[in-house]
């Protein structure tokens, strides 16, 4: 971009700025602190002359876009601290089911394909008497309530047309089924028929649930989700991190796609893996 195509970008981004924050010449000259006359050429002149640095930082604060984006430098009218607050936030996580913030989440990308890493087994796989053992100590009185409301949102997504890709650590599927550390207290009865229910969903729901086992050894991941091409969430315990720009979303995309390919069974042994899972068990 030349001189004078520069020049004549600033001056119809300056006046569509202007513009989209409902505000005069003579008021951007105040609170710009310029002299009118000189804000009234620049938008007048159809030549090349360009403000000094000065003058576009002050016009961009007082519109609230960037500098960048006046001189046409860059293609979004958004000042910095706005680009990196729209694109990563942080969010409240609920100690429940499925969550408001998780469920519209489900919405927003329905149609995409959802690549999930659980902090445990996964929500939308377990048994009811699972998901009481796991959420009732936060649930409270209100459990039943709490596990029927969630349990519709649960369905929702099963039905919902997004694939879904669920990748899982090995040690924890072999960890539930022995009973141990964060599933000390759960009795054969009530492992059983968990691991027989993701055994059969597979077999049910395949291809449209597709699970991969990987092995943390040797490559570990954070829970995480990624909603189609939409965002990415890295759960961190009472918080969410989104991540909405494309660069950071396709970044933790092929985090996912490691695990993939990482997996240690393949999708037509996964049910002899859970077969073997339960005859241990006795």
């Amino acid at each position: 971009m030349d001189k004078r195509e520069r020049a004549a970008v600033f001056r119809a981004r300056l006046q569509a700025g202007m513009k989209q924050a409902g505000i005069t010449q003579s008021a951007l000259a105040r609170q710009a602190q310029v002299d009118r006359s000189t804000l009234s050429q620049l938008i007048k002149d159809d030549g090349a002359r360009l403000p000094n640095g000065q003058l576009v930082a002050a016009c961009a604060a007082v519109l609230g876009v960037s500098a960048d984006w006046l001189l046409g430098l860059s293609d979004l009218p958004e000042q910095a601290q706005d680009l990196v607050a729209n694109a990563i936030s942080m969010t409240q996580a609920q100690r429940a089911l499925v969550d408001e913030k998780i469920f519209a989440w489900h919405q927003e990308a329905e149609g995409y394909k959802i690549r999930h890493v659980p902090a445990a087994l996964p929500d939308m796989l377990k048994t009811d008497d699972i998901l009481r053992w796991e959420y009732a100590p936060s649930l409270g009185k209100t459990t039943e309530q709490a596990m029927g409301a969630s349990n519709d949102r649960l369905e929702w997504m099963r039905s919902a047309r997004s694939d879904y890709e669920i990748a899982i650590p090995l040690a924890e599927v072999e960890s539930f089924a022995r009973g141990d550390g964060y599933y000390r207290d759960l009795s054969p009865a009530l492992r059983r028929p968990q691991l027989e229910k993701i055994r059969d969903l597979h077999a049910q729901l395949y291809p449209t649930l597709r699970l991969h086992f990987f092995d943390q050894r040797k490559l570990y991941s954070a829970p995480v989700t990624i909603f189609g091409p939409l965002l990415a969430v890295i759960y961190i315990g009472q918080n969410y991190l989104v991540f909405r720009d494309t660069e950071r979303v396709a970044a933790i995309t092929a985090h996912f796609d490691e695990l993939v390919r990482a997996a240690s069974i393949s999708q037509r042994d996964i049910g002899t893996y859970f077969d073997q899972l339960i005859a241990k068990m006795g």
